[in-house]
């Protein structure tokens, strides 16, 4: 266990950020199945609009080093070549 105060500090600090970071991962994979499933139902319009949500919360996780920049240009490409099937 940490001994200093700086030290609890940084166990708090870290505590805060990695149940913030979780949940910004959750919403982005929530995300993600959200726009599969439109996809998968046939529906056009609320799976580009889910696509486009999708894209903001992957892009927004990459400029924070949530997820590492390529992994979010590869799930941005494989949804776009999911909503490609429905054009």
């Amino acid at each position: 266990m940490a001994n200093t105060k700086s030290a609890l500090k940084r166990v708090r600090q870290t505590e805060v950020r990695t149940e913030r970071n979780r949940s910004e991962k959750t919403r982005m994979k929530t995300l993600r199945r959200k726009t599969l499933a439109a996809v998968a139902a046939g529906d056009q319009p609320a799976a580009v609009s889910a696509a486009s949500i999708f894209a903001s919360a992957v892009d927004k996780a990459a400029k924070r080093n949530l997820i590492h920049p390529n992994k979010a240009a590869n799930l941005k490409r494989k949804t776009a070549k999911a909503l490609a099937v429905l054009a």
